[in-house]
């Protein structure tokens, strides 16, 4: 007698859905930590976080062309159509990240620990795959204060400058690909883009008896994302294929309020004395984003990919304040960010059930960028924040079977960034240069679950 039974495997996919949820909650505590504390993140919506997942941390974030099963690539939807009926897959991770920042005879060292994300994937039904998740978008953090300086006209008065930033911005998404025939596949994320950012200037004098100026932007985002994806696979061989990869990120207004408030505080009554505000309605608007890609796989061993990516921040509203005082919402405050990315990942031998060093990933990656916050007030080439990085990372199966597809794999990437940022000191209006260096340890977990299977019984 043979019975064939249809099955899901509930409890595993609730404890998948519930764990999602948590990160999610548990996303907006550590987020609200920030993952930076970087004299940068003042300007625009601060640092911007990558995108990458625990796949491509380790090959500096290439993703356009990247197409597999296995994987969760949020950042192309055309890639969730290549999960297979039987997977469900669950990834998240957190970084690890120790700063180093110099500004003239100025250094400072920081480190940082922030939950980067959380993502869900399934097959919804035939050529078609669903994702959800949460990703951060950027960052916020700093403080930092100027030395004393003697005011002039008073030898015995000196003053002194605190500026403090915190906040951020992050990104929950729900996302489908859908493969209408073999070669291509489309896809799209549909998401909504919530934080805030408070930044606060004091200056403070030696005397209590002199009331402190205080000058504070504050803002809260709420909004929505949309990215369509799109792939195209074109076989070279039995053993090697090339994947194209393009998305656009549709470019929107945000309707939201920009705040300036300025005020005086006396330490000596504890008392606010003489506030003044300026808003700004519907101060803010989304780029357009276009990326492309293409990546070469010969089997299951290489895959090597380069991406392009631009960013049009240069087109959108940001609040700034004018050389007269006013505070507006203009175009041409920020810069177009373009980034430019290779990467691979070489497995020996993923069957090999008596090697475990031959069924292990072994990841590498390089990238510059130009980034979009602009630090400076003419545009020109020579004043655009620019950085560059490399990687490397390697991706575990936990496994003792040579299933290497269907085991939990664990990523390690380890990253180092350099920035150079121009910039105008607010004390004395000369040209200075913040210099960055990042050492980041990511770690990964992506969990693979068969959630519909047939028993056969005879």
């Amino acid at each position: 007698m043979k019975n064939n039974t249809r099955h899901m495997n509930t409890a595993k996919s609730a404890l998948l859905l519930t764990a999602l949820l948590a990160f999610a909650q548990m996303g907006n505590s550590a987020y609200a930590q920030n993952g930076v504390n970087s004299p940068y993140s003042r300007y625009g919506f601060g640092i911007q976080s990558e995108r990458a997942t625990s796949f491509n941390k380790g090959m500096a974030g290439v993703a356009q062309g990247f197409r597999d099963g296995q994987i969760i690539n949020a950042q192309n939807p055309a890639s969730y159509s290549a999960v297979d009926s039987l997977t469900a897959l669950f990834d998240f991770g957190l970084t690890l990240q120790n700063g180093n920042y110099k500004m003239g005879n100025l250094q400072q060292n920081a480190k940082n620990t922030s939950i980067d994300y959380a993502a869900f994937h399934f097959r919804a039904t035939k050529h078609l795959g669903m994702a959800v998740g949460i990703l951060p978008f950027t960052n916020i953090g700093y403080s930092f204060s100027t030395s004393e300086t003697k005011v002039e006209g008073d030898d015995d008065l000196t003053s002194s400058y605190t500026f403090t930033g915190d906040g951020g911005l992050h990104q929950v998404f729900l996302g489908a690909g859908w493969q209408p025939f073999k070669p291509v596949s489309f896809g799209v994320n549909v998401g909504y883009l919530f934080g805030d950012y408070t930044h606060t200037m004091t200056n403070n004098f030696s005397e209590t008896s002199v009331s402190s100026n205080v000058k504070g932007f504050n803002a809260n985002i709420n909004s929505y994302t949309i990215d369509f994806g799109f792939q195209y696979i074109q076989p070279l061989s039995k053993k090697d294929k090339l994947t194209l990869g393009v998305t656009y990120g549709l470019g929107h207004d945000i309707k939201n309020q920009a705040i300036r408030y300025i005020e005086k505080y006396n330490a000596t009554t504890a008392s606010v004395e003489g506030i003044t505000g300026d808003t700004i309605n519907n101060a803010f608007q989304f780029p357009q984003t276009v990326a492309v890609g293409i990546t070469y796989n010969h089997t299951t061993k290489w895959s090597v990919g380069a991406d392009f990516e631009l960013q049009k921040w240069s087109d959108c509203l940001f609040p700034v304040e004018t050389a007269s005082g006013s505070y507006v919402s203009q175009k041409g405050s920020l810069n177009d960010k373009m980034r430019i990315a290779i990467g691979g990942s070489y497995t020996p031998n993923s069957q090999n059930r008596h090697n475990y060093l031959q069924r292990m990933s072994y990841k590498f990656g390089a990238y510059y960028s130009e980034t979009y916050a602009n630090t400076m007030t003419a545009g020109t080439s020579s004043s655009k924040p620019k950085e560059y990085g490399l990687s490397a990372g390697f991706t575990f199966p936990i496994s003792n079977t040579n299933a290497w597809y269907s085991a939990p794999k664990l990523n390690v990437s380890l990253q180092w960034a350099h920035t150079d940022i121009p910039y105008i000191s607010n004390l004395n209006n000369s040209r200075q240069t913040l210099k960055e260096n990042y050492l980041r340890l990511s770690l990964g977990l992506t969990i693979s679950d068969r959630w519909f299977y047939k028993f056969k019984v005879d």
